[in-house]
């Protein structure tokens, strides 16, 4: 293994619940441990599963579902007794029906009801949990749910939705303070879902149109957590503080220190400024390219487009195995040394549907990808980033919220065909620091630093 990634936790990890665990998703956490352990040659010994507060508490504060406890107990010593490490999950997505009813992350008695329950919950299996991850996505019941409207859309509020953006920050504050207030042993951190991309042409305009969409995405949460003041917009304006949410105190409370910050990454984007789109599209379908979202973001001054000449998923997601490392990259950029040990949630949607000529899985494909992606990400540890995890995530998890999304934001021009497939890159086989089954190698390509990597332009080509 590559030395910079000796120390990492290779682990897998799931939205189901820990009260009621799937049996038949075990196929696919074998496939994500034995594509790791072949490149690697580690065994991925972390679990990492959703606690689930709406089964945990459904009938209000206070009140417990204790068989739903109890199978959680059952659930961590089954983990234990089979050798993996157990990690935990307090929040993904979903609130107990009474919470959400009362105005869910608008409310601010939300975050305080959060951290009772992570008091609880480090009372009950702290000295079984080796991690816990307040919530598996801070946008995503935030900024997706009340700003954007889109789960459901019904519920969108526009800026008037961004005190829900406050009150998550505040609750993963709140309860990570409680959750050490118990004696709780493992380490605490939560997850942003990290944004990043690549210009569409070399006209500022479209750099700029980048940093507007990483401000919206990844500031808008990671200012005030590393930075302890909501982020800024070229303005001047503060989108948050305007909306009056923030109360004396609640910054010392979101900076509360963690011990790790998860990545959850999905796929980089190309972006424009609007001005640009007759430039990057052809007229014919510049008009088709507003879909929902792009309405939404041309808005905040930016827009996104699909790659040219990039192989797609399904999805339509293009396959850009540096594009994590460029993210990654990015951060280190804005936060540098603020930055707490990261840990990578891939959740492998871009390796879904790599199927050969006969429509079965494509293992040697998948591995070709991850090791790429793994040797990138190499470079950037062996530069000095801190990487503590690396996970895989269900595939098959949030298949609903999976494809809601995807026909938001990947399909930015419906009539967009895929290239043809090409066959596998000779740099994803034959370079990096994962070139052949658990062999260690030189870092994947000379040259790399702390700064994104390779940046796409109009043509789609690296440059």
């Amino acid at each position: 293994m590559h030395e910079s990634l000796r120390c990492v936790d290779w682990g897998v990890a799931t939205a189901d619940t820990i009260a009621a665990p799937r049996p038949e998703r075990g196929g696919h956490f074998r496939q994500w441990t034995d594509d790791l352990k072949q490149l690697t040659g580690v065994v991925a010994d972390t679990h990492r599963m959703v606690a689930g507060w709406p089964q945990l508490q459904p009938d209000g504060p206070g009140s417990w579902d204790r068989d739903t406890l109890d199978r959680c107990d059952r659930a961590l010593d089954a983990l234990l007794a089979h050798g993996s490490r157990p990690a935990l999950t307090l929040l993904d997505r979903s609130l107990p029906p009474w919470l959400d009813a009362a105005g869910g992350w608008l409310a601010r008695d939300t975050a305080e009801h959060f951290a009772a329950y992570a008091a609880e919950l480090g009372r009950r299996f702290g000295d079984r949990v080796e991690r816990w991850i307040t919530s598996t996505d801070l946008a995503g019941p935030t900024l997706a749910d009340h700003v954007a409207g889109m789960y459901p859309p019904s519920r969108g509020a526009g800026r008037a939705g961004l005190p829900a953006v406050h009150h998550i920050l505040l609750a993963n504050g709140l309860a990570t303070q409680a959750l050490r207030a118990t004696g709780a042993r493992g380490r605490i951190g939560t997850t942003v879902t990290l944004v990043g991309g690549y210009p569409a042409t070399d006209d500022p305009y479209d750099r700029l149109a980048l940093e507007r969409l990483e401000s919206w995405t990844n500031r808008l949460f990671l200012d005030p957590l590393l930075l302890g003041a909501h982020m800024v917009t070229e303005d001047g304006d503060s989108p948050v503080e305007d909306t009056g949410c923030v109360r004396p105190g609640d910054l010392d409370a979101i900076t509360t220190e963690q011990d790790l910050l998860g990545l959850s990454w999905h796929t980089p984007f190309r972006v424009t400024a609007p001005e640009n789109l007759p430039r990057v599209l052809p007229t014919s379908t510049c008009q088709s390219a507003l879909n929902e979202v792009n309405r939404l973001l041309v808005g905040l001054g930016f827009a996104i487009v699909p790659f040219d000449d990039v192989e797609t998923t399904a999805y339509g997601w293009p396959i850009i195995p540096e594009g994590l490392a460029d993210a990654v990259a990015g951060l280190y950029e804005l936060y540098g040394d603020m930055l707490p040990p990261l840990s990578v949630i891939d959740n492998g949607m871009g390796d879904l549907d790599l199927v050969d000529a006969t429509g079965h899985s494509d293992d040697d494909r998948r591995r070709a990808l991850l090791r790429a992606r793994l040797s990138w990400l190499a470079g950037l540890t062996a530069a000095g980033v801190r990487v503590c995890g690396y996970e895989y995530w269900s595939v098959l998890d949030n298949l609903e919220a999976k494809f809601r999304y995807t026909r938001l934001y990947a399909m930015a021009v419906p009539d967009h065909e895929a290239p043809p497939r090409p066959s596998i890159p000779s740099d994803w086989l034959h370079h990096g620091a994962f070139a052949g089954a658990a062999v260690p190698e030189a870092g994947r390509p000379t040259g790399l630093s702390l700064v994104p990597a390779s940046p796409r332009t109009q043509d789609g080509a690296t440059s």
